[in-house]
């Protein structure tokens, strides 16, 4: 049995769909194919129902599912650790961060936590919410910084747990009109107003469509759509519509005039800035470092 194999899995499970599945992974269908029915020769029962519309997974396929997230990330930690413990690899504090907390809130939390105590190397990872769940799942971060809302739960089960370590707001902004208001307001019910959107792979975007905002606002037409908060912020200062945003990322350009919010407050969505990271026993410098956490 191959990782590999095991990581297949997890994605055809996750997306239900031979092509989407085999383009995440990177690798051609009949070649991801191949490899899911070895992983099911190997464990000897059917593990997805093939006929149905939707790829679905067997009862077979429910068990196993329920260990193999916990398995490739115990597998990833398991070999990082002997490398440490081999001196192969230094006990580097790893973490992934969703790109818009990357370059705001990150430096100025490690500023924090580093006037109190020493935490060593850092290497970060700066991606998309799903991007960095996969980093997690497969034990190749030990710490995710993200967004978080109680409506939009992440892909993390028991085997995670999280503190929150900051507060921020997804608000509705768009470019000024002539006259210094917002180009389109949502307060106004317009029939038609352009809406920059989040992808799927955004954890911005499930908390957004956890909110129902844009059942809300029904002449929202999606015109553009990208997994970053940075694009979505640039097309709202020029002008391309409207696109809910991290408060504490467009700080600066409504200092400069450049984005106003598109709504009052009814419109925005308060979520927590979290760190998520395994049940499981890290390293000594990841354990130091959580419990440098507990005492803020």
């Amino acid at each position: 049995m191959e990782l590999i194999w095991l990581e297949d899995f997890v994605a055809l499970a996750e997306t239900g769909n031979f092509s989407r599945a085999a383009e995440n992974r990177h690798v051609t269908q009949p070649a991801f194919s191949r490899r899911v029915r070895a992983l099911e020769d190997w464990v000897g029962a059917p593990l997805f129902d093939r006929a149905t519309p939707g790829v679905t997974l067997t009862a077979a396929g429910q068990q196993f599912r329920t260990g193999a997230d916990e398995l490739i990330r115990r597998i990833n930690q398991l070999r990082r650790e002997s490398r440490e413990a081999g001196g192969m690899e230094a006990a580097t504090l790893r973490f992934a961060a969703t790109h818009a907390l990357s370059f705001t809130f990150f430096p100025q939390w490690m500023r924090e936590l580093e006037s109190r105590a020493t935490l060593g190397p850092i290497r970060l990872i700066s991606d998309s919410m799903q991007a960095c769940e996969d980093l997690m799942l497969h034990g190749e971060a030990q710490f995710l910084l993200c967004h978080h809302h109680a409506a939009a739960p992440s892909r993390f089960g028991a085997q995670f747990r999280s503190q929150v370590v900051g507060q921020d707001a997804l608000a509705p902004f768009v470019a000024p009109g002539p006259d210094g208001g917002p180009r389109w307001s949502l307060s106004d019910g317009a029939d038609e107003i352009p809406y920059l959107a989040y992808s799927d792979e955004s954890g911005l975007g499930r908390i957004i469509e956890a909110q129902r905002f844009t059942d809300r606002a029904q002449g929202l037409k999606v015109v553009f759509s990208a997994r970053l908060a940075a694009s979505l912020m640039t097309m709202a200062r020029d002008g391309r519509g409207v696109a809910w945003l991290p408060v504490s990322l467009a700080e600066n350009e409504v200092a400069q005039g450049r984005l106003v919010r598109a709504a009052g407050g009814d419109w925005e969505a308060p979520v927590d800035i979290r760190v998520f990271r395994p049940t499981a026993r890290q390293s000594l410098a990841a354990e130091a470092f959580w419990s440098e956490l507990a005492v803020r």
